[in-house]
Parts: C-alpha cells; sequence; structure tokens
C-alpha cells in the first residue's frame, strides 16, 4: 500500500522534503522461534510535513510500537527509519539521543512536568538542558498559541489537567522540533480539556506549520487530524484524509466486527 500522497491540507514545507518522517519495510519483533510476536509487519509509510497524522488500531494492532520506532524510542528488526531525512535505523545511542533531543518533541498521557518549576521553567526546561536559548518571538507565539499567558508563573499543583498538558504541549512546541509525537495526549483529560488540548495541537499545525503524530483510540481526538492510519495486526490497513469522528468510529467498528469473526 502506498501512503506517499503529496497533497497536504495545511502547512508549509519551506522548500524542504515534504516528507518529515519514513518507515520503509519495518518489522519489529519480539522473542524468537515458537514464542516469536511479530509488533510491526513490513510497513511502509511517510509521515508528511505541516500535517496532523493520526494513528489507530485496536488494542496490540502495534499503533504505539510504530510510533516508538519512528521516534527513535524503539529499535526495528529490520527495515529503514528515516527522520527529517536522517536514516536513524543503525544510529549510534550517542546520536540518536541528540537527533531526539534536536528534532522531536513529545507529549505524553501523564503530563511529565516538574512539580518544582512553574509553568514557563517546564517548557523551557529541555533547551536548558541541551544548553540551548528559546527564541524569544518563537517562545511568546507559543504560549499564546496554548493560551498560557496568564498562566506561567504557576506551578503545576496550581493549574488543572488541562492547563498542565497545555504547558506539556508548549513544551513540546518550544524547541521548533522537526515533528512532535504524542502518546495519546488526551488520554487523562475530560472531553473539555481534551478538545481544548486537541484545538491548540490543530492550531499548531495551522498556525506554526507544525509536525504531529498521534496514537489514539479516540474517534473525537482523530476527527483533529488531517490524516488517520489504521493498523491492524501489524500492518496499515486503511487511511483516511479530512475525517469526521463518525467515519473514524465506523472504522473502527468494522475492526470490532472482524475481531469477533475472526
Amino acid at each position: 500500500m502506498t501512503t506517499a500522497m503529496t497533497e497536504t491540507r495545511h502547512g508549509g514545507t519551506g522548500g524542504q522534503s515534504t516528507v518529515a518522517a519514513r518507515a520503509r519495510e519495518v518489522v519489529k519483533a519480539y522473542g524468537s522461534g515458537e514464542t516469536r510476536v511479530v509488533a510491526l509487519n513490513a510497513v511502509d509509510v511517510d509521515v508528511h510535513r505541516g500535517q496532523f497524522t493520526a494513528i489507530m488500531g485496536p488494542s496490540g494492532s502495534g499503533k504505539s510500537t510504530l510510533m516508538h520506532c519512528l521516534a527513535g524510542l524503539d529499535t526495528v528488526t529490520s527495515g529503514r527509519i528515516e527522520l527529517d531525512g536522517t536514516e536513524i535505523t543503525g544510529l549510534k545511542d550517542k546520536k540518536l539521543t541528540q537527533l531526539r533531543r534536536d528534532k522531536i518533541g513529545f507529549i505524553f498521557q501523564a503530563f511529565n512536568l516538574l512539580p518544582t518549576l512553574n509553568a514557563l521553567e517546564n517548557i523551557t526546561l529541555p533547551m536548558d538542558i541541551a544548553g540551548r536559548k528559546p527564541e524569544p518571538q518563537w517562545l511568546e507565539r507559543v504560549v499564546e498559541t496554548v493560551g498560557l499567558a496568564g498562566r506561567l508563573k504557576h506551578r503545576p499543583t496550581e493549574l488543572s489537567g488541562g492547563q498542565q498538558q497545555r504547558v506539556a504541549v508548549a513544551r513540546a512546541l518550544a524547541a521548533r522540533p522537526a515533528i512532535i509525537f504524542g502518546d495519546e495526549p488526551t488520554g487523562n483529560l475530560d472531553s473539555r480539556a481534551g478538545a481544548e488540548v486537541l484545538g491548540f495541537l490543530r492550531r499548531s499545525v495551522d498556525e506554526l506549520g507544525q509536525t504531529i503524530v498521534m496514537v489514539t483510540h479516540d474517534p473525537v481526538a482523530a476527527s483533529y487530524a488531517d490524516r488517520v492510519i489504521f493498523l491492524a495486526d501489524g500492518s496499515i490497513v486503511d487511511e483516511m484524509y479530512a475525517p469526521t469522528a463518525e467515519q473514524v468510529l465506523d472504522r473502527m467498528k468494522d475492526f470490532d466486527a472482524r475481531g469477533r469473526t475472526s
């Protein structure tokens, strides 16, 4: 199945390659012999710049494994992963760590904020560790985009769950990474706070030209994306552009029905 489509609904490429991340013939297997489990089975996928991509599938389909391999958090058994034009399969740990630090932003279900730091200090922490100074204008724009201007001096305990996740989103955006990966980023939020965070992610793509890949099980969350990739049994089985929550839900019901009859 070819996924290298060139259209984009949002954002621009700035003259760079339109592909931010690429997987080719990627296999990820655990164990060997009779106990061997294949989590990803010869996956080919391109993630386009300036787009919001959601990865969905039933439990055990390989969606989190694919994201972890694309982000260089997990190694592949065979195949090739490219990130921002660099092949990361086979990179030494030090180089891979540096590439993740410089090119990737992460947003997780757990907010992962340091309780002793205020919101602004949490946002700039990765850059502080790397010895880099944030660009003041960009930082201001990010803070404005995620609606945190009046909360920068507050510590995590003084913020709601939705506000804490906004801090995590701003932290991921602040270093201007080539790509942001989100693993169920609204999984710990109620529907209202989740919608706010998804709206900020959508705006970061539309207004800041960000590239986002998000693993989710939620059809409503997926409807914020430009494109949804569906996995089943370690393979990409479908994709959808300009999705609605209803369309995604119908597609997921197909998986459930297939699982019950198989």
